[in-house]
Order: C-alpha cells, then structure tokens, then sequence
C-alpha cells in the first residue's frame, strides 16, 4: 500500500514546489488587460475556512453547504441536510458572510438556499473642500440570494444549478442582476479520483441606478454598463490515503476568470478519525498571495447532529491576513 501512495503524494509535493516558481511560465501574463472590467466582486470572494486553507481548490471536494456557491452539484454528495454559516474578517473592516442550507429531498435529490454578504459600518462623506468630512454617512453593501438544485443521474455523475439574485448598493447607487452558477461532479471510478467542472456568476451585464453629485460635474445619473465575474473552473480531488484512522485529500484546479489572468489552485487535507483536519493550499499566479494558505477543522458529534468547526487563513500580502471561521451543522 504504501509502495503506490509514495509516488501520488511525491508527486502532489513536488507540484507544490515547482509551480509556484514557474507560475510565469505556465500563466503568462494574457489576463492583465482584463482587470477591473467586472461589477458585483464580491461573488470573487470564497466561502468557508475550509476552501480557503485549501487554496480555494474545492469544487472537486465540495461536500459541504459550501458546495452552494462552489459546485451546486456537490449538494447530493452530502448525504444528510447540511448547515453552514460562514464569517470572513476581509481587509479595512470589511466583513463577509455566509449562510447556507441544503436539504436531501431523495437519495437523488437535493435543494439549497443560501445567502451572501459584503459590507462596512456607515462611513463619513468627504470631499475635495470638506476632506475631513461632511457631515453625512453613507453605506456599502452587496447582497446575494440563491435557490440550487442538484440531481444525482448516475452512481458516478451528478449535476447542479444556481440561480442567484445579487444587489449591490453604495451611497445613492444601486445595481442589481440575475446569475446563474452550473456545476458537474463526476467520480471516474479509479479509487477515489473524483472531477469537477463549475461555471459561476452567468448572467447579462448591469449598469448602476440613481444619482450622486460628482464636485466640479453636478449631477450624474448615466452610467456604463459591466459584466458579471464570470469564473470557469476545472478541479480533481483524490484521497492517496483513506483507512478508518486516516484520509489525506490532494486536490487541483484551474481557474478561468473572465476579468483577470488564469490561475491555479492546490490543497492539501489530512483527516484524523475524521474529527480532527489539517489543511494547505496555495494558489499559483495570484500576485497578492504568495504564500501557502493553511486552516485546521474538528468535528464533534452532538446528540442527533454534526458540529463542524472550521478555521483558514489566507495571507494577501500588503494587504495583511484574511481570517475566516465556519460552523456546520449536519442533519
């Protein structure tokens, strides 16, 4: 046994290694003139401590309520009605959450509902003759609401589907749109090798109602119309290791944004009697992060459910440390 892991786990360690050294060389740099390009962001933003400490390499292992936003196909890998609430401390007091049920209609069927949101306490209105403030506030705030559905058509392929209302207001501006997310899961049927493909955030574009006093303009109510971050990823998962004492999980994936350059994602978990996790992850061509995401999980049954404590970190560079919890609860 341990003779044909050896090689898989050298080989995952050894992708660790390198790729972060050859990023330039594998992701040239053709994504660049697509920055900025995109409204409604704050769907860029991963749920769940247990994806980020696994370098958001997740859609080939979504098994949890999370697997609403990252791979609605995923709800009937479950197996049991799941719960997850979702908080992320993101940089300059700006604060991400997450809400999220799924409930297993068949052995078939599964439904879900979830909730995003992004936003600040009330901030000062300033101006360039009032820079220290006017005396008014104003806010920010995205929101997300979804309804998905997933179908298990074969013991090995699953599908899932998402359709998500998202609003975004900011002062007197707000914006508003229909997305779609799409996702496949498929067990190949060597050992645990399972793959995944998921399109997030498809939709029409979107342009900004209302008006806002611009100094030296005067009134503005005519806007440009954006697209949606529209995200194709491509992941595989397997488990090199898996006894009742042990699971270790390797997983990969690509990532295709529609405003920013390609990247790749990698993540490592090691699961103890399945209660206690340690995870890695990195991403390779994401400029901000440059060093290895990490995250630990316990999971505590209580009664006639499942508590899931998880717990990530994501370092971004300049812009400091992202630390996100989560709680699940299973059914």
């Amino acid at each position: 046994m341990r003779v044909k892991i050896l090689p898989y786990v050298m080989m995952v360690l050894a992708l660790c290694v390198v790729l972060p050294a050859q990023a330039q060389k594998l992701f040239p740099g053709l994504g660049e003139q697509r920055v900025g390009i995109s409204s409604f962001t704050f769907l860029k933003i991963g749920v769940g401590a247990r994806s980020a400490a696994l370098g958001e390499s997740f859609i080939a292992m979504a098994n949890d309520a999370s697997a609403l936003y990252w791979n609605p196909a995923g709800m009937v890998q479950i197996n049991a009605n799941d719960v997850l609430f979702g908080h992320t401390e993101w940089f300059a007091d700006i604060k991400h959450e997450f809400a999220g049920a799924v409930v297993q209609l068949t052995s078939e069927d599964a439904v879900g509902l979830s909730v995003i949101a992004l936003y600040t306490d009330d901030m000062p209105v300033t101006t360039t003759v009032m820079p220290t403030g006017t005396g008014e506030m104003f806010s920010f705030r995205d929101l997300a609401f979804g309804l998905s559905y997933s179908r298990r058509m074969t013991d090995q392929f699953s599908f899932g589907i998402t359709a998500r209302y998202v609003n975004e207001r900011l002062a007197q501006l707000t914006m508003q749109n229909l997305l779609f997310d799409v996702g496949a899961y498929y067990l190949t049927g060597f050992s645990t090798a399972r793959f995944a493909i998921t399109v997030s955030n498809f939709g029409g574009t979107a342009k900004p109602s209302g008006s806002v006093n611009v100094f030296g303009v005067g009134t503005v109510d005519q806007f440009e119309e954006f697209s949606p971050p529209t995200m194709f990823r491509l992941g595989f998962a397997m488990d090199p290791i898996l006894n009742e004492t042990h699971r270790l999980t390797t997983s990969i994936q690509l990532n295709h944004p529609n405003d920013n350059a390609e990247n790749l994602g990698l993540g490592v978990e090691y699961g103890w009697n399945n209660t206690v996790f340690l995870r890695v992850g990195y991403r390779v061509n994401v400029q901000e992060q440059r060093l290895p995401s990490f995250g630990v999980g316990a999971r505590v049954p209580v009664e006639l459910t499942v508590l899931t404590f998880d717990y990530g970190a994501t370092d971004f560079g300049l812009l400091g440390m992202a630390h996100r919890f989560s709680l699940g609860i299973s059914l």
